[in-house]
């Protein structure tokens, strides 16, 4: 791989600039202030366009008139008075020569004039009586207060788009509601990501194919001149937690290219046609950088099997996976631009999508194994004080099938359960209890009477004897009768090593075990109890996939069934036929139940025949609460297993 240069350092590539968007004018400005000016103009004409011409009177014209019989009807409000003359219906009235306006007004002296109402009343004067109203101002901005809320709401409204659409962080920004289309991933360049393939543990197949795209979008003529093609499209596939997201962060920040990083459903928006607009976007300012890197995390969100779901053929997912495929397959063969997805469910993606041409490489991350989980742990500990009693070997064989979060999260409790105690260093007690209380839960106050004690007790006994004793069971690391999680008591086994084919005693005995607890219960109080629920389903679910999964039922034969694998949710159809008739699906059940009550009999004849034994784990248990491998050992008797 060609060896790659900071740009700060070489003096031949300049440090980019990016661009700044032109601050354009609000081009909302002028049409806001031609709605005020409507507005203003309206609530005046509003105000006058009912007001009809008066005649202006002094105040003792105005007493002339009344007692010249003139005057129809007067109201007063505040300390003006508006009349109306006797007369025609029309604007004006006829006196002499001179048509007259047929209203007028006047206002009350700042003296009282207790004669007046007196005065209207003899010459029958109609008065009316309405509460003093403001000047034409306050009017006016009464009348505008509500106009004033409702652009205020809508210029609110219309900024905050513009600051969600405009996109901080995205690469549209600056385009107001019409960013609608303009994708959302981040770009990064090299070291704006503090991770680095050193901080990835174990996973080298998946590190050396990361590392080698990294190297051709370097130096890309050293390939070319071999032949080889860069691939369109890698796919990291794995459980939750086994580094997917942690690989593009270094890849990132060891990348001297432009990175660019979104998840799945950031493309996705209640408007059609969103998502397709935002993969334009995001492809288009990919290849205006070339070479460049494209991470999408989570990608089933949008690249689920087209055609499969609750929304008909052609919905809003549908049109962005399409943009996706025509983008990938589309490259220009002078743009080297890689797209690098990562997902947890590959069964459930298009098979569009899978195909060479578009994820041409497809990387499996497994959980850890036992070397991998000890370089993860040294590395999550190296801003952590580690007392000197800390095993990180024994740690690591205590973990088995620990992903990597779960071991940084294992970390991250015992220093918190280190700093709660007053420590000052992680040690190897703190590490046991967080790993206890990752693997088990959280220890629960609870206030349980004698008789259940004792149930609990001879139940975990059970377990453990079972698993003593049982030649192919996995090896016994305690047992508690400690409430923890959602459980009241927990008794747990550790694999030495990882198992990746299974075998049918293998899988017997580990549902022996999980019924020991039931079995237990029904030699000792002749009945059993609501303890064993979660054992029943585990071990109901395991022997369901020995009979339809494994062939490992004589009755039904080497033939694999599809029940219950298929759910709506996965992308789907509603409707799944069953492949197997409804005879079978009865031989079905039948095997399960032959199966499961078959080794709990075995179980039961087990503990009988061991009764002083299992005796003996329960009143230690009561005693002790907790009893290690070494302890059950030393009460069993040894190593009992054939």
């Amino acid at each position: 791989m060609a060896d790659r240069r900071d740009s700060d350092t070489d003096p031949t590539r300049e440090p980019p600039t990016p661009e700044q968007p032109p601050q354009r004018p609000m081009p909302w400005l002028p049409y806001l202030v031609w709605i005020m000016a409507i507005l203003l103009t309206s609530q005046y004409l509003v105000n006058t366009a009912d007001t009809p011409r008066r005649q202006q009177l002094s105040y003792t014209a105005f007493k002339q008139k009344v007692t010249e019989g003139r005057v129809a009807s007067v109201t007063l409000q505040g300390e003006n008075i508006r009349g109306s003359y006797k007369g025609a219906d029309s604007e004006t009235v006829a006196t002499g020569d001179r048509p007259q306006p047929k209203h007028f007004s006047t206002t009350l002296p700042p003296v009282d004039d207790p004669d007046l109402m007196l005065l209207l009343e003899d010459y029958q004067v109609e008065v009316r009586a309405e509460p003093a109203e403001g000047n034409f101002w306050s009017r006016l901005l009464i009348g505008l207060i509500p106009w004033l809320l409702i652009l205020g709401l809508l210029l609110f409204f219309a900024s905050r788009m513009q600051a969600r659409m405009g996109g901080a962080g995205g690469m549209g920004g600056g385009q107001g509601a019409f960013g609608f289309g303009k994708s959302k991933a981040r770009r990064f360049e090299r070291g704006e990501s503090n991770v680095t393939f050193d901080d990835v543990a174990g996973l080298a197949h998946a590190k050396r194919d990361l590392q080698e795209i990294a190297g051709y979008l370097q130096d890309p003529d050293h390939y070319r001149r071999l032949g080889a093609k860069i691939p369109k499209g890698i796919l990291l596939m794995g459980p939750p937690g086994t580094g997917k997201t942690l690989l593009a962060k270094a890849l990132a920040g060891e990348s001297d290219v432009p990175f660019f990083s979104i998840s799945g459903s950031e493309f996705i928006e209640m408007f059609v046609g969103v998502g397709a607009s935002r993969v334009r976007d995001m492809f288009a300012s990919a290849k205006k950088e070339s070479p460049s890197i494209i991470f999408i995390d989570e990608i089933d969100s949008v690249g689920r099997a087209r055609g499969a779901g609750l929304g008909g053929g052609h919905d809003e997912r549908e049109q962005t996976l399409n943009q996706i495929l025509g983008e990938m397959d589309g490259f220009d063969p002078h743009e080297a631009v890689v797209v690098i997805a990562a997902t947890n469910r590959p069964d459930v993606l298009d098979a569009a999508l899978m195909r060479p041409g578009r994820f041409d490489r497809k990387i499996t991350l497994d959980l850890p194994d036992r070397p991998a989980r000890l370089a993860i742990l040294q590395i999550h500990s190296r801003e952590v004080p580690v007392a000197d009693d800390v095993n990180m070997e024994r740690l690591a064989a205590l973990t088995v099938g620990f992903a990597g979060a779960d071991l940084e999260n294992l970390i991250n409790e015992a220093a918190l359960l280190a700093g709660r105690e007053d420590k000052p260093a992680v040690d190897m007690a703190c590490m046991l209890q967080a790993r206890d209380k990752v693997v088990l839960g959280g220890e629960r106050e609870m206030v349980i009477s004698d008789d259940e004690k004792k149930i609990i007790a001879y139940h975990e006994s059970g377990h453990a004897l079972v698993a003593s004793l049982l030649p192919h069971a996995d090896p016994l690391d305690k047992a508690t009768i400690i409430p923890r999680g959602r459980s009241l008591g927990a008794t747990e086994q550790i694999p030495e090593e990882e198992h990746h084919s299974l075998r049918p005693s293998y899988l017997r005995d580990r549902i022996g075990v999980m019924l020991g607890g039931r079995a237990s219960e029904k030699v000792i109080f002749g009945e059993v109890s609501s303890g064993a629920d979660e054992d029943l389903k585990q071990a109901t679910r395991l022997a369901r996939h020995m009979v339809i999964h494994w062939g490992m039922s004589d009755k039904i034969g080497p033939v694999a069934f599809r029940r219950g694998e298929e759910h709506v949710f996965l992308g789907r159809e509603i409707a799944q036929q069953q492949d197997f008739s409804e005879h079978t699906a009865q031989i079905i059940d039948e095997e399960i139940g032959e199966l499961v009550r078959g080794i709990e009999k075995e179980v039961v004849e087990l503990l009988e025949n061991n009764r002083d034994r299992l005796d003996k784990l329960a009143r230690a248990l009561l005693e002790k609460e907790t009893l290690e491998s070494a302890e059950i050992r030393q009460i069993v008797g040894g190593d009992n297993k054939p």
